[in-house]
């Protein structure tokens, strides 16, 4: 894809599709065979215009073109990607000096026999032993003073980003592993160069040595050529939540103190009247992806010239008026959370229990209240700032979204306690607008105006919002039959609890007479054992074909949102929701593949490596 004009706006008319990826993660067979494609590849990437990063289709379509080109299967696409990817980003790699880079190493590269290394909550706490060639890379990585990190998987390197103790990363890792990491981290803009395995079967790995001493080795360059990137917004919406940031935001009432102990009840010595305050404050801060925050930030910045994606001073210098109201989102996210947690009876949340098991759920049901009146008044305390016009426009679109999640919420509880079990999915669907929309609808808008009154945004973007909330809640869904690391902590809750869910309405229209009996005696019989209850109610899911089903309802959401984010303008704000679709979206593999392996849940089950 030559560059043209210096720009690369994305395609209009954009339609992602969701696929089968595993035979397109082949590696070419011999040294010879990769050295020559990764010349093309820096070729191609040499003619991009770097000013913006190349979207995950682009890359597709340039790489099928080159082996199409060159008569080579496309099942060295995959492989492909990720080789014209690191050519892309190799001068902006260069241009972060070692000591800000990652390096980023698989396990499976270590010799497990005698490996002398533990682990520790990041991965492997890798000792310069010489066994392995792990050994050897860092060696020189520790020496041009980069940080190394031998663990799997692209969260915690995304954490770690945006946490900003580095702004680079290279690394190695499998097929498997980098394609998530594209959906995850380069879709953000994160500068970052690889080098794939030569197999993913996590046994007798290995990889092209000296092409990982090369990209160890790049040398620091300034570069005058910038890719606009999301890390600064990303960075700016976490800053957020830290305790002194957060503390200036919001200006505490009652007391300066802090709750120390999070997985207690932290409340001892504080005045009874500063525990309300005391306990809101440490929850607003404690996990969460702070992705709605983002949104704020980075709609404001598409709409108020587009700089944020380029120099980080730039989001510091957003005024505190434009970080609360980024802040009262995440109230009224975390006000819904507690209240959620209590009418579900969740045990925990973000790792830890849940606030109202720790607290009582009288305690708790006021901290959900008292974040909602801290969202309101984030606001309107600025209206004299961002002027009254704004801040009253604001307040409106956020009680709109509150009262729409409250009934969503109504919507469903009121069918878990009532006898009647039936469910259509397009009433399942309508609940889900309600209530998983207007988070999304609330963040864009609020950035849109106080960039501005932009009301030629106000219907696409509430259009836009409702299908990326639905496809979101679907995918929800099919990651509950996985367990939920972060919050609920084993699979099947919302089928044991009762949760009315798409999923459910989908088996009840699919199913006979016979087999819908059956399942609602699974659900009615808590005398059985849940892993059993829950391995019958996945066969009936599967005979009703649920899961793929419901994939393919997401597929539809999907296009929904695509087409809506084709005709905005600016680039900028298309860009962003795009980038939105492909990240909330996020799926690989074109079946659904349900597994049920659980637990009782403990607190030690609660902490995982890492929390999002």
């Amino acid at each position: 894809m030559a560059a043209e004009e210096g720009k690369t706006a994305p395609p209009r008319k954009r339609r992602s599709r969701r696929r089968q990826t595993s035979h397109l993660k082949k590696v070419p067979e011999t040294l010879a065979l990769r050295e020559e494609l990764k010349a093309h590849c820096k070729k191609i990437a040499e003619g991009i215009d770097s000013a913006t990063p190349l979207s995950k289709d682009q890359m597709e379509t340039v790489c099928r073109k080159l082996l199409s080109d060159l008569n080579h299967p496309e099942s060295y696409l995959g492989w492909t990607m990720v080789i014209l990817s690191s050519e892309f980003w190799h001068d902006q790699v260069a241009a972060v000096p070692p000591e800000r880079r990652l390096f980023l190493l698989p396990h499976c590269l270590k010799h497990s026999e005698g490996c002398p290394a533990d682990y520790d909550q990041f991965g492997l706490d890798c000792k310069t032993c010489g066994a392995c060639s792990i050994a050897d890379f860092r060696t020189t990585a520790d020496e041009m003073g980069y940080k190394v990190l031998v663990a799997e998987g692209s969260p915690i390197v995304l954490k770690i980003i945006v946490s900003g103790y580095v702004d680079a990363i290279v690394g190695v890792a499998c097929l498997n592993v980098l394609e998530k990491a594209i959906d995850k981290i380069l879709l953000a803009g994160i500068p970052c160069m690889a080098v794939p395995l030569l197999s993913s079967d996590c046994r007798n790995t290995s990889v092209d040595e000296h092409w990982v001493e090369q990209m160890v080795a790049t040398p620091f360059k300034e570069s005058k050529k910038q890719t606009r990137t999301y890390v600064h917004l990303l960075r700016g919406a976490a800053h957020i939540f830290e305790p002194d940031r957060l503390d200036s935001l919001v200006v505490r009432k009652r007391s300066q103190e802090r709750i120390s102990e999070r997985n207690g009840t932290g409340t001892t010595g504080l005045d009874p009247i500063a525990a309300t305050e005391a306990i809101a404050v440490d929850f607003l801060g404690r996990g969460g992806k702070h992705s709605r925050p983002f949104i704020t930030l980075a709609t404001y910045d598409a709409l108020n010239g587009n700089q944020g994606t380029l120099d980080a001073e730039v989001v510091k210098s957003f005024p505190d008026s434009v970080m609360r109201a980024a802040l009262s989102i995440e109230t009224f996210h975390k006000a819904s959370l507690v209240h959620d947690d209590i009418e579900d009876n969740d045990q925990f949340r973000y790792g830890l229990e849940a606030l109202h098991q720790t607290h009582g759920i009288p305690t708790a049901i006021n901290v959900g209240d008292y974040l909602i009146g801290m969202g309101y008044r984030l606001v309107s305390r600025d209206a004299r700032e961002i002027g009254h016009d704004t801040a009253s426009d604001i307040l409106d679109g956020l009680a709109d979204a509150h009262l729409r999640l409250s009934e969503g919420q109504g919507a469903e509880l009121f069918w878990r306690d009532n006898g009647d079990k039936r469910l259509k999915p397009l009433d399942a669907l309508k609940v889900y607008a309600m209530k998983t929309a207007p988070a999304f609808e609330a963040a864009l808008l609020t950035g849109a105006r106080l960039a501005g009154p932009n009301t030629e945004y106000t219907k696409p973007i509430k259009d836009f919002a409702r299908n990326l909330g639905v496809g979101f809640q679907i995918l929800n869904d099919l990651k509950d039959w996985d367990g939920d690391q972060d919050n609920k902590m084993s699979a099947g809750g919302d089928l044991l609890c009762g949760r009315p869910t798409l999923l459910w309405a989908l088996a009840l229209e699919a199913l006979d007479e016979e087999d819908q009996a059956e399942l609602f005696s699974l659900v009615e019989n808590e005398e059985m054992h849940p892993h059993h209850r829950l391995m019958k109610a996945r066969q009936l899911y599967l005979k009703a074909d649920v899961f793929e089903t419901a994939q393919r309802l997401v597929d539809k959401y999907q296009e929904k949102a695509e087409i809506i984010a084709d005709d905005i303008e600016p680039d900028s704000l298309r860009r962003l929701l795009y980038y939105l679709v492909d990240t909330v979206l996020s799926r690989s593999e074109s079946t659904y593949t349900p597994t049920i392996e659980f637990a009782e849940p403990t607190m030690k089950d609660a902490l995982p490596i890492v929390s999002s």
